[in-house]
C-alpha cells in the first residue's frame, strides 16, 4: 500500500475549505473505480492552521484513475490555493499498520 501526507498551513474562510474538502472526498466515495480502493482523510491539527490530509491507495492503477478524474484537478488546485503555493507532499510505503481504519 501507497501513501501520502500533505501539509500546509490555512487560516482564510473556514467555509470554503470544509466545502473543497467535503467536495473531494465525496466525489471519491461516488466514484466506483476508486472507492474502497483510496482513502483519504484530511485534519486539522491543535494549532487550528495546520492542515494534515493522509491518502492511501492499493495499487498505482488505482491512483492513475484518481488522478484522471476533473474532480482531482479540481481539488489539487484548491489545496495549492489554500496552501499559498504548493503544499509538502511526503510520499511513503506503508509497511505496517493496524487492521481498521
Amino acid at each position: 500500500m501507497r501513501g501520502i501526507t500533505i501539509t500546509y498551513k490555512y487560516s482564510g474562510p473556514e467555509d470554503a475549505w470544509r466545502n473543497a474538502m467535503e467536495a473531494f472526498i465525496t466525489a471519491i466515495n461516488a466514484d466506483s473505480d476508486v472507492a474502497g480502493k483510496f482513502t483519504y482523510q484530511v485534519s486539522v491539527a491543535g494549532d487550528g492552521e495546520t492542515r494534515i490530509h493522509w491518502g492511501r491507495w492499493d495499487s498505482q492503477e488505482t491512483l492513475k484513475t484518481l488522478q484522471s478524474r476533473d474532480y482531482f484537478g479540481v481539488f489539487a488546485g484548491k489545496v495549492k490555493e489554500f496552501a499559498g503555493g504548493q503544499p509538502v507532499n511526503t510520499g511513503a510505503d506503508v509497511h505496517f499498520k493496524t487492521e481498521g481504519w
